[in-house]
């Protein structure tokens, strides 16, 4: 009798060793499909001077069309993170990567403005399920004891691919035929074999969901509040700082060196998420307090930078103050990602990863485009001028908010 009783409970291995067994290699592939819909997240950016040049818009227009990637990725955070957290990681990464192929083919093909909208808007919702579903995916595969290095390795995925989407549009652009076309082609293999990752990823579907309304803000756990709001007050501003310069930088470059180079376009973007990412690899070992701080006021000095940049009409300061932005959304996201993979449960992470990138997102897609707008009615000058005034005011705010806040980001002993 005893036999029968003990039996079922023999039989059940704990889940978490078998997540814990899961070799290093596997964490850095998972996070291969973050890079993937990253490259193409901006692998348009040096390329809107060939369309603003063959279709004919202005650069109110142009932030207007990188606004609908933010319009796609803010609706897509509104479903992704709950989806993914109730039913799996793979059911939602999948479309995701379907629907970055469908946004190769549109992008390749583009003669007009809507169907930038269209490719813009379908690689938006695309980057949404990805920095939910797949950013979890990633510490789901890590398990709980590295959840730390799953964080880093998360967070350098998305900051890496979304500066060799640039690099690797400029480059092919000006080397290869077909201009608008070839990135695209390129970028249409890398994603099927994120997709062939994807199916093979050691993930499993989850053992207890949230309740609550599958479409809705998300949100994080009663008592996690003051984390996310840390983690958006620095994320927040860094990532602001970089989509300036991916929507008008090459405005600026070609007001400063009188050029349209897309290789040196590409090139400005790719260091900025360069030092995004080796950031990231320097400070991994610091306090979470610290790398917030840090964060904060790197991009508080790169909107002074940018303000000397523009009024200076010097090259070498635009790209320190490029430079500066990605070590400041770099530290951001790091620190948010950490404070979020420590307190939040498996079964609301996707969610909250979310949750901290709508709050990123919102600011990234309405500030640049106001100063895209002012910056056809003003100058391009002026535009920057009270751009990088708004921003630095922001990033500074947020460095005193984490600097005045102790208990929520001090690393467990």
């Amino acid at each position: 009798m005893s036999a029968t009783r003990t039996a079922p409970v023999q039989a059940a291995p704990p889940a978490p060793a078998q997540t814990a067994a899961t070799p290093l290699w596997w964490i850095w592939l998972a996070a291969w499909p973050v890079t993937a819909v990253f490259v193409l997240s901006n692998a348009a950016t040096p390329l809107y001077v060939l369309w603003q040049h063959d279709i004919g818009f202005s650069r109110g227009t142009l932030t207007v069309v990188f606004a609908f990637y933010i319009v796609g990725l803010i609706g897509s955070l509104l479903v992704s993170g709950v989806v993914s957290d109730r039913v799996g990681r793979k059911p939602v990464l999948l479309p995701a990567l379907a629907l970055g192929l469908a946004a190769c083919l549109v992008f390749g093909s583009a003669t007009s403005v809507a169907a930038l909208i269209v490719a813009r808007l379908f690689t938006g919702i695309a980057v949404g399920a990805v920095v939910s579903a797949g950013m979890a995916a990633v510490t789901d595969v890590a398990g709980p004891e590295r959840k730390r290095t799953a964080a880093l390795l998360a967070s350098c995925a998305m900051v890496f691919g979304a500066g060799l989407g640039p690099l690797l549009a400029g480059v092919l652009s000006e080397l290869a035929p077909a201009p608008t076309t070839t990135v695209f082609v390129v970028e249409a293999v890398v994603l099927a074999g994120a997709v062939l990752v994807v199916l093979r990823m050691p993930v499993h579907r989850p053992g207890s969901r949230a309740q609550g309304a599958w479409i809705r803000v998300p949100g994080v756990p009663r008592g996690n509040g003051r984390q996310l709001a840390l983690g958006i007050a620095v994320f927040a501003p860094g990532i602001t700082a970089t989509s300036f310069v991916l929507s008008l930088g090459p405005s600026l470059l070609s007001g400063l060196l009188g050029t349209t180079d897309r290789i040196v376009a590409g090139a400005m973007v790719f260091v900025m998420f360069l030092a995004a990412t080796g950031v990231q690899f320097a400070v991994r070992k610091l306090r979470r307090r610290t790398v917030l701080t840090a964060g904060a006021a790197a991009t508080t000095l790169s909107m002074a930078t940018l303000a000397v940049a523009v009024r200076t009409e010097a090259v070498a300061v635009l790209v320190l103050a490029a430079l500066l932005a990605g070590a400041g959304q770099g530290m951001g996201q790091l620190g948010g990602l950490s404070l979020l993979n420590a307190g939040i449960p498996p079964q609301r992470l996707a969610e909250a990863n979310a949750a901290l990138n709508v709050g990123g997102y919102i600011p990234a897609g309405l500030l640049p485009v106001s100063a895209g707008y002012l910056s056809d009615a003003v100058g391009l000058t002026r535009g920057a001028t009270v751009f990088a005034a708004v921003l630095l005011g922001l990033a500074a705010l947020g460095g005193l908010v984490v600097l005045a806040t102790r208990r929520e980001v001090t690393d467990p002993t």
